[in-house]
């Protein structure tokens, strides 16, 4: 073989998906490649092909153009040009070459065969960016319902069919026989058949038997309140999160808005096995910060686990967040035993990652607090001495303190509800740099502890403004779309030129916060209240801002994006380094390198689109 041949194999074999194939299988197609020049200038493919063919770039740049001539994108050395290999007699794309380019070009007839006994090969080559990336997000999801099957299983596979009730009126000795009786754990009370609370056996030990009440009494005066449903088609994984979270053992489950049936926590923590759930049921017991910090050192043991057996990051991003939330709530109620009973209503806030349960294992606290407008001077100092013993705690168990100083032990964000009604009002009104840095904060709040209502009240206002005021809307896309993929002039990624981490790219800032951004922006231009990205992307989708395609394509690549963070992540763990989301090209397969083109590519298109209407 010359060495001629030899060089272009091995610049063959580099290149995915070809890189899949074995080395007999590049020595056949290599003797099938025929040497292109095309000038700046010239179209492709020249009047020289005739049959349908692929063409490597091996120098140079192409430019791909619709029929009006707008600018699709632009490809550099070692990307395909597969658009000539399969299209119809339809193709609305016109190629040509933005700069003197050496190509090489493959017929379709010599390379079905040698690839023939390879479906990934053929998938690849045959499916755009989209569809690529597609197939990779299902095939992760493949190996989490083989791994960590709960996570991708939906309730109604759990729950038991039938629910027992009992009319509010009844006393509670009457309802205790009707348990024995049936072998229940708990009943749905009802008042005048419409469902008002639930009944449980800790109900009629802590709040009967253990107060000395009368069990000729209603059985009202004991039951929990304000009944939480489920419906049946939820995923189970986040059941069981909510669970735990929530301190509920049993959970009413609906179908098509009726009751139907009763999960327990036992029927999903059986089949789920040691994980986040069993981290959230020490954290409840723990009886001090120090229990509680060396609880919180199984939490980076677990995000290792939890990869290992192939559970998608997201589902991992969840159990991490789900454990922050109990150990806060755990720290939050260990406060109240020394400072005593909160002298007015609260909520406890999450920010960012975690309100979107998006959070890994050492990330760093965000939180605030609403507090009742009707609290005193002397209330705000209790608060005050509650955020200082919460924050302190988080960050003796991990979760470092805020760079920017958002947390509840800053008063700017330990406030009344009023004084967060006019941070909404002013940051939507008048969106100036520091507002719009602020928006990508408190935009993604959850209530962890206390009165949800609080921050209810404020989100319902804000959407109210943000949905009408476009001026806010065009400054937050503006500021968005300053955060861009890595991809530098069409051919490779940009990479960092100096520092630590010379040579990497930064794959939060530059890959997965343009996606939670456009998600915030689609959600806050339709008064939509879902915080995580996903719940944003699948509620936008089909609407006037967001197609349905357009939705799935970044689901798909914030999906990949983030597992390849989660992957960088616990490599890292393994190490013993400090985690951080700056990852070189070289740590990451070829292949994974080309899919990650394709998120990076969807994500250009949307921001794009985005800067075209503002």
């Amino acid at each position: 073989m010359t060495s001629g041949l030899t060089e272009i194999e091995s610049f063959i074999a580099k290149i995915p998906p070809f890189d899949l194939l074995p080395e007999h299988a590049i020595e056949l197609l290599v003797k099938h490649i025929e040497i292109l020049y095309l000038r700046s200038g010239e179209p492709l493919p020249p009047d020289t092909i005739t049959k349908p063919s692929l063409f490597i770039i091996r120098k140079g740049l192409l430019a791909y153009f619709e029929q009006d001539s707008t600018l699709i994108d632009k490809y550099g050395e070692q990307d395909l040009c597969t658009i000539f290999a399969f299209a119809n007699d339809e193709l609305a794309i016109n190629v040509k070459a933005e700069e003197d380019c050496i190509l090489y070009s493959l017929g379709v007839a010599d390379i079905l065969p040698v690839i023939e006994k390879n479906q990934q090969v053929i998938d690849f080559l045959q499916h755009s960016a989209a569809q690529r990336l597609q197939v990779k997000v299902h095939q992760l999801a493949q190996d989490d319902v083989i791994n960590a099957s709960l996570g991708n299983a939906r309730l109604e596979q759990f729950y038991h069919s039938g629910v027992e009730t009992i009319d509010a009126q009844q006393s509670i000795q009457q309802a205790a026989i009707k348990m024995t009786e049936k072998r229940y754990s708990c009943l749905v009370v009802e008042d005048d058949k419409k469902a008002v609370g639930i009944i449980t056996d800790k109900d009629l030990r802590s709040r009967c038997i253990a107060k000395g009440v009368d069990i000729t009494s209603p059985i009202a005066d004991i039951m929990t309140k304000s009944l939480k449903t489920i419906d049946a088609t939820s995923n189970a994984y986040d059941a069981l999160l909510l669970m735990n979270s929530s301190k509920i053992h049993h959970f009413p489950v609906t179908k098509n808005g009726e009751l139907d049936g009763m999960v327990t926590i036992t029927d999903l923590m059986h089949f789920e096995g040691q994980n986040a759930v069993n981290i959230t049921h020490m954290i409840r017991k723990a009886k001090s910060v120090a229990a509680l910090e060396e609880i919180a050192l199984l939490i980076p043991k677990l995000q290792m686990r939890m990869t290992k057996i192939g559970t998608t990051a997201l589902n991992v991003s969840k159990s991490i967040s789900a454990i922050c939330q109990s150990l806060t709530q755990r720290m939050i109620e260990l406060a109240i035993e020394r400072l005593g009973q909160p002298p007015v209503k609260f909520a406890w806030l999450a920010a960012g990652s975690q309100a979107r349960k998006e959070q890994y294992a050492c990330s760093d606290q965000d939180n605030a607090l609403i507090i009742c407008d009707t609290a005193t001077e002397h209330d705000m100092q209790w608060f005050s001495d509650l955020a200082d013993f919460v924050c302190h705690g988080l960050a003796q168990c991990g979760f470092i303190y805020c760079p920017g100083d958002v947390m509840a032990m800053n008063a700017k964000w330990r406030q009344k509800q009023s004084a967060w009604h006019q941070y909404f009002s002013q940051w939507v009104e008048t969106p100036e740099p520091q507002a719009l840095m602020h928006c990508s904060i408190f935009f993604d709040l959850t209530t962890v502890y206390g009165d949800e209502s609080l921050l209810g009240e404020v989100r319902q206002r804000m959407l109210e403004r943000t949905k009408t005021n476009t001026l806010f809307i065009a400054h937050l896309t503006k500021n968005a779309l300053q955060l861009k993929p890595p991809l530098g002039m069409f051919r490779d990624f940009v990479l960092k030129q100096n520092g630590k981490n010379k040579k990497t790219f930064d794959i939060k800032h530059n890959g997965i916060a343009p996606i939670v951004d456009l998600a915030r922006i689609y959600a806050l231009s339709l008064g939509i209240t879902a915080v995580s990205t996903i719940e944003r992307l699948e509620q936008c989708a089909g609407t006037k801002v967001l197609t349905q395609a357009s939705a799935a394509n970044l689901i798909d690549a914030f999906q990949l994006l983030h597992q390849l963070k989660l992957k960088h992540q616990v490599m890292q763990q393994k190490q013993g380094e400090s985690p951080d989301n700056d990852i070189s090209p070289k740590e990451i397969s070829r292949l994974e390198r080309a899919h990650l083109k394709d998120a990076f590519k969807v994500i250009k298109t949307l921001q794009d689109s985005r800067q075209t209407v503002y």
